[in-house]
């Protein structure tokens, strides 16, 4: 058993092992961050005071030509 290549072997497998927890941890803030800014934005909005009614005649009719 060749001890220099099992060393590069496990160094290489640990850079990978690096990069993906790497890459798993920039989409995590990516997503908490989406996350809070669509929280302020929902406050925003139901903070102005401003509730409109769903309109009562959206989806009451269907035009479908074949």
């Amino acid at each position: 058993m060749d001890i220099a290549a099992l060393s590069m072997g496990m160094s290489q497998m640990e850079f990978a092992q690096q990069a993906s927890l790497s890459v798993m941890k920039m989409a995590m803030d990516t997503g908490e961050t989406q996350m809070t800014e669509m929280i302020d934005m929902l406050q925003e909005n139901t903070s102005s005071g401003v509730n409109y009614p769903p309109d009562p005649n959206i989806g009451q009719l269907l035009d479908i030509s074949v």
